[in-house]
């Protein structure tokens, strides 16, 4: 392969070992969803306080539950509050609060409801199944999909260029979540599992639009050393995955932007791991390919 996939495939593998330093010194800050707790939905007749005034009374509150819960602004005038705390003291406490630095607003407690550890447990266990059958599936389907190409190109080193492109466009939006966790208070909720598995959905295409085309230039008879086939596929596809990554980036961007606090991490995260996705398929993915292939022989 040229100068450039190597230099980029370092540079990949370096932020990759960052990212799994994040993870294993600050771990990720898991919510409600997957620690078990309790969730209060309220909505204000009118006027909802801003994001700011809501985090300023919980934090200056004297209950440690009040202290330590988390919120989420929800259409126009709800809020979400999620709270570690299993028994009706989070609800009083909350309810309490709000009505005390707004004693003139109409709040009506919409929902509130406990989230079990068991249910924390069996969600987390889910999503692991969810990710691996994605993986499993995506294996299959390489082999069926690139079956004749046996004899010219080895699919073991297709599986594997794809596999770990897709463990590094998951592991750093892992890592960066992980972070700002630690710092921000950023916590992981079920959304973020529909995030990460619509970003391996969205870039194993990416991967399989470039091994396609190298099978394309194979099965046309092309005799070039199997380094420039790929490069050559690489560039053939590039406008195309630029195109579609810039269209989805933007679109989360402005959901990111606009779209209010219960999806601006979801966006977050799809603009992070698609954006990945598109790097790892150049020069992650395609690298591994032709390595790999050479090894294989």
């Amino acid at each position: 392969m040229k100068r450039g996939y190597t230099i980029m495939f370092i540079v990949s593998v370096t932020v990759l070992v960052i990212s799994v330093a994040a993870l294993v010194m600050y771990g990720l800050n898991f919510g409600v969803d997957f620690t078990g707790g309790s969730v209060l939905e309220v909505e204000y007749a009118a006027d909802r306080p801003s994001a700011d005034w809501l985090a300023t009374i919980l934090s200056d509150s004297e209950d440690p539950i009040v202290r330590n819960s988390t919120f989420t602004l929800v259409g126009d005038q709800g809020v979400i509050f999620r709270s570690s705390d299993r028994t009706e003291g989070a609800q009083e406490g909350i309810m309490g609060v709000l009505t005390a630095a707004s004693p003139d607003a109409q709040i009506t407690q919409r929902h509130f409801d406990f989230i079990g550890p068991v249910i924390g447990q069996e969600l987390k266990s889910k999503s692991l199944k969810a990710i691996v059958i994605l993986l499993v599936a995506v294996l299959v389907y390489i082999a069926w999909m690139f079956r004749t190409l046996k004899r010219s190109l080895s699919l073991w080193a297709m599986a594997a260029g794809t596999v770990v492109g897709l463990a590094h466009d998951i592991v750093i939006p892992l890592g960066l979540f992980a972070v700002l966790g630690h710092f921000k208070g950023v916590e992981i909720s079920a959304v973020f599992v529909a995030a990460v598995l619509t970003i391996l959905g969205y870039t194993v295409s990416d991967k399989v639009v470039i091994y396609d085309r190298v099978r394309e230039n194979i099965l046309r008879g092309s005799r070039e050393p199997l380094p420039d086939v790929v490069h050559k596929s690489v560039m053939q596809t590039l406008v195309r995955s630029i195109n579609n990554t810039l269209v989805v980036m933007l679109s989360s961007l402005a959901v990111f932007l606009f779209g209010g606090e219960s999806i601006r991490y979801f966006a977050l995260a799809l603009m992070v791991g698609i954006g990945l996705g598109a790097y790892s398929s150049i020069f992650v993915a395609s690298p591994l390919l032709v390595w790999l292939s050479k090894r294989g022989r």
